[in-house]
């Protein structure tokens, strides 16, 4: 059979992107607590397709997903878009991945499973370039917090999106930005109180390169938001990658992820 895909291009057009979208797959997230948990995540695949070759080989892009059923750890992940370059003659590859995550983050609620929508960008030109993403809901609050049946409400949402340049578990990052939180919520809670407080707790770790936070209030009729990136002549935004990429919610330095043999 002719291999249509790898035939000379005439027409010099480059494709920026081209891939699947939308796989779903059971992964195992090692965490901090308890070494490991099953959940599935929704991936994506692409690769820039130079002008000179007419398609690339679809199924190729699981076939690889699928070789690396072992501990998928960061080094995985960038081995994973290197064979994306390699196989497919690629410029540049791009792997993204969004999964559900869970852990108790309040001490307070022990036994308690609270979810995390988290999300990778990765991609692979010359080096690897990685941004982690994770929403963090924010509770309301109130006096009667403390009462043993009480069922707070959801005020809002958190999305705080990092590249990080040294280690830090999922958990100490969704902790980190709880305890800000918390800390905002001492004033009036406004989108703006708690996108400055999680700015804040995230420059004294100094753990990160870059990041942007996007703090949103659900109101009745509408919503209200705040947001920051540092620095500020720092790459796109991730939110602009993550509306091209997934069609709603679905981020992590060596979060260490074992896909299931």
């Amino acid at each position: 059979m002719k291999d249509i895909q790898n035939q000379h291009d005439s027409r010099r057009i480059n494709i920026r992107k081209v891939g699947v979208k939308g796989v779903s797959y059971p992964v195992i997230v090692l965490d901090k607590a308890h070494r490991a948990q099953k959940t599935v995540a929704l991936v994506n695949m692409y690769v820039n397709l130079p002008h000179h070759f007419k398609g690339t080989h679809m199924s190729r892009f699981v076939e690889i997903l699928n070789r690396f059923h072992d501990r998928f750890t960061l080094a995985a992940f960038q081995r994973i878009l290197e064979e994306m370059k390699d196989r497919l003659n690629a410029e540049a590859a791009h792997l993204e991945m969004g999964f559900p995550y869970f852990f108790t983050a309040n001490k307070k609620d022990q036994g308690v499973l609270a979810r995390y929508n988290c999300r990778l960008y990765g991609s692979l030109a010359t080096s690897l370039d990685l941004i982690v993403e994770v929403d963090v809901p924010i509770a309301t609050r109130s006096s009667a917090d403390d009462a043993p049946d009480n069922a707070p409400g959801l005020w809002g949402q958190a999305t705080v999106s990092v590249r990080m340049h040294r280690f830090l578990w999922i958990e100490d990052l969704i902790a980190l930005i709880e305890e800000a939180l918390v800390s905002a919520h001492s004033q009036p809670p406004t989108v703006k109180n708690g996108c400055a407080a999680i700015e804040a707790a995230l420059q004294a770790s100094q753990a990160f390169s870059w990041y942007t936070v996007f703090v949103k209030n659900q109101a009745s009729g509408y919503a209200s938001f705040a947001a920051c990136e540092w620095p500020d002549d720092g790459p796109a935004s991730a939110h602009g990658l993550q509306a091209s990429s997934f069609a709603g919610p679905l981020a992590a330095h060596n979060l260490s992820l074992v896909l299931p043999q």
